[in-house]
């Protein structure tokens, strides 16, 4: 147990103070060869252009670390290169801007890499064409739902740390310390990139890194076996990343409603329409913190048997419709 211990402090340090070193280097290498996030006075409204490549000194703390600390397993290895192909899709895509179908295709040959892999929902409930289809649309989702929250220093940043660290709590839980050290290191690389992508954000992650961390996050759930704890326990993942759910269906719904397709950039983000309300950068941080921690302490206690099913549908309403109020009325 103290060399478990000592393992998952050796791996915060090292993830955090190693992204926190590369982040400075990033910024400069932008500068350098202009790579660089103008604003457009419509979505992007930061005052000056702002360097991109921070996903990527995420990246190189987080994978230096595992190097160092987790046994990496064939599966894991297959998890970590197939996010560094999305890690290279969004580095593209910040130096020659991609059209959307093309970014598309780069993610959707990334998760039938990972379906090919084994990389799938775990459980006895779907045949096996229904389990495949499931897992494979959870990714896109999810990898698009953290390319598009990436709209407001330190936002993606925020809602990233807080699932990562609800799936450590998870992982700690199960005694799944593979997981919990791989957990580990990603949310110790954002918390030491989140000191320069906060308001006012000196860095963003870019395509680069949000692609980075959706592929992430939405590929290392898939490696829980969830039904071990109650039979509706992959709805705990559903709960932990309610808020990057919450903003692509919101979009999708907005958008089809005004004619837009729903992969064009508009401004109908939620953090957008809490400016509008009046919340500064910093409150929004704040708020969404607070949200993503209540959901997923709550997906926690139903995942432990604290709390009902029934129980959790009605929490879940509840959630849903405070943060309708909270961003639209």
């Amino acid at each position: 147990m103290n060399n478990i211990i000592v393992r998952h402090i050796g791996t915060a340090l090292l993830a955090f103070l190693s992204t926190w070193f590369l982040v400075p280097i990033m910024i400069a290498m932008a500068h350098r060869w202009n790579i660089l996030d103008a604003p457009d006075g419509r979505i992007k409204v930061h005052k000056t252009p702002t360097p991109y490549l921070g996903g990527v000194a995420v990246y190189l703390g987080f994978i230096s670390t595992l190097a160092f600390f987790a046994p990496l397993t064939s599966s894991m290895l297959s998890l970590i290169l197939g996010s560094t192909v999305l890690l290279f899709i969004g580095l593209i895509d910040d130096l020659i801007p991609m059209r959307p179908w093309q970014k598309f295709f780069g993610q959707c040959f990334v998760v039938i890499c990972f379906l090919r892999y084994g990389v799938q929902l775990k459980g006895v409930f779907f045949s096996t064409t229904l389990n495949l289809f499931i897992s494979g649309f959870w990714m896109l989702t999810v990898i698009n739902a953290f390319n598009l929250v990436d709209i407001m220093d330190g936002l993606a940043t925020t809602l990233a740390l807080f699932s990562s660290l609800g799936f450590l709590s998870v992982a700690l839980l199960m005694q799944n310390y593979l997981l919990s050290l791989f957990f580990t290191a990603l949310s110790a690389a954002l918390i030491g990139f989140l000191l320069y992508n906060r308001p006012p954000a000196k860095i963003y992650l870019g395509d680069a890194g949000s692609l980075f961390i959706g592929g992430i996050l939405a590929t290392a759930p898939l490696f829980f076996s969830w039904s071990e704890s109650t039979i509706y326990g992959y709805l705990t993942p559903i709960f932990i990343l309610a808020i990057p759910l919450l903003e692509v269906t919101s979009l999708v719904i907005i958008r089809s409603y005004l004619g837009i397709p729903f992969y064009k950039g508009s401004p109908h983000h939620f953090a957008l329409y809490l400016q509008k309300k009046g919340y500064t950068k910093k409150t929004i941080l704040a708020f969404v913190a607070a949200c993503a921690s209540v959901i997923t302490t709550i997906a926690i206690l139903f995942m432990q048997g604290h709390i009902s099913f029934g129980l959790l549908i009605l929490l879940a309403f509840l959630f849903l419709i405070f943060w309708m109020k909270c961003i639209f009325f």
